[in-house]
């Protein structure tokens, strides 16, 4: 495997590497590593080195290249389409048993406020490439191990309610945990994102501090899940497990400002990232997905 891994990065790099130096990395030690918001690796990683270049290798079961080649995608999609920084992708493939994906290796570090400001900044900017028009994605791809639906669509209601929502209920229906009937749960979501108007950009799709770093000099975003959105989705996750230091909020609201209603839609906006951890973990998950279902009733109610 590691032979495998050696020639790819030589083919792409066109310079010779050999492998001198290997070694596992924890969760959040890196960039391209990321835990899920449970705290549950989902890949092996590593870092490995020639002794003068460093590369951040990602590890799996063959089975999931085509999660390794999603997230590629979105990486390269991010570089060439926005300012944001993210790790540049190296290589990618599989050897007997394994796929692997190997980024350029990031050292991080704690994050002064200002950088902080700045990241809320760029995000707002990348939000603003709104280019394509439709809401989806040129493929599915995933939100964890999750299937991400990304048919093309022209309105966000219904592709948030139908793709979104309507799938993890699905999926969640698949392993006999109903929350109640589909096309009803679908609805309410439907009618709670109705009259705001929405321009397709571009969105990370998952936007929690697990996927963030930051070098001395700036900001990154890492393990992306994009798809052209509300870029709302965005915002929203980053409030869902733990919130982003305030300077983020502030260096965003100075570029962008979010639109009114933005506190009733973040809830419908976190109930897939809830649904997808029900599905994936089941337990809590679950019982915190029905709550947020009544809360998004109470509100749509009045």
């Amino acid at each position: 495997m590691w032979h495998q891994i050696e020639q790819a990065i030589t083919t792409e790099t066109g310079i010779p590497f050999v492998i001198k130096e290997k070694q596992p990395l924890s969760a959040g030690l890196s960039s391209g590593n990321p835990v899920d918001a449970n705290d549950q690796p989902l890949n092996l990683s590593f870092k490995v080195s020639d002794g003068t270049r460093r590369f951040f290798v990602k590890l799996n079961s063959k089975e999931n290249l085509i999660n390794f080649q999603a997230e590629a995608y979105s990486l390269e999609q991010l570089k060439q389409l926005t300012h944001i920084a993210c790790p540049d992708v190296t290589a990618i493939g599989i050897s007997l048993d394994k796929s692997f994906l190997v980024l350029d290796y990031i050292s991080f570090s704690k994050a002064k406020p200002v950088l902080w400001y700045q990241f809320g900044q760029q995000l707002a900017r990348m939000h603003r490439e709104t280019s394509h028009g439709q809401f989806g994605w040129q493929h599915d791809n995933f939100i964890g191990n999750t299937i991400q639906p990304n048919h093309w669509s022209s309105n966000w209601t219904t592709f948030f309610s139908e793709q979104r929502i309507a799938w993890q209920l699905q999926l969640l229906s698949e392993k006999s945990i109903l929350l109640g009937s589909i096309d009803h749960i679908a609805k309410i979501c439907h009618d709670a994102l109705l009259h705001h108007y929405v321009t397709p950009c571009l969105v990370h799709g998952d936007l929690w501090q697990g996927n963030t770093g930051f070098t001395f000099e700036h900001g990154m975003m890492f393990d992306p899940a994009c798809y052209y959105g509300d870029r709302e989705v965005d915002i929203a996750m980053t409030e869902l497990f733990g919130q982003f230091p305030t300077d983020f909020y502030h260096g965003y609201q100075a570029e962008y400002p979010l639109d009114d209603g933005y506190e009733q839609r973040k809830l419908v906006y976190n109930f897939y990232h809830i649904l997808n951890h029900a599905n994936i973990f089941g337990g809590i998950y679950i019982e915190q997905a029905k709550a947020t279902l009544s809360r998004i009733i109470s509100i749509t109610s009045h």
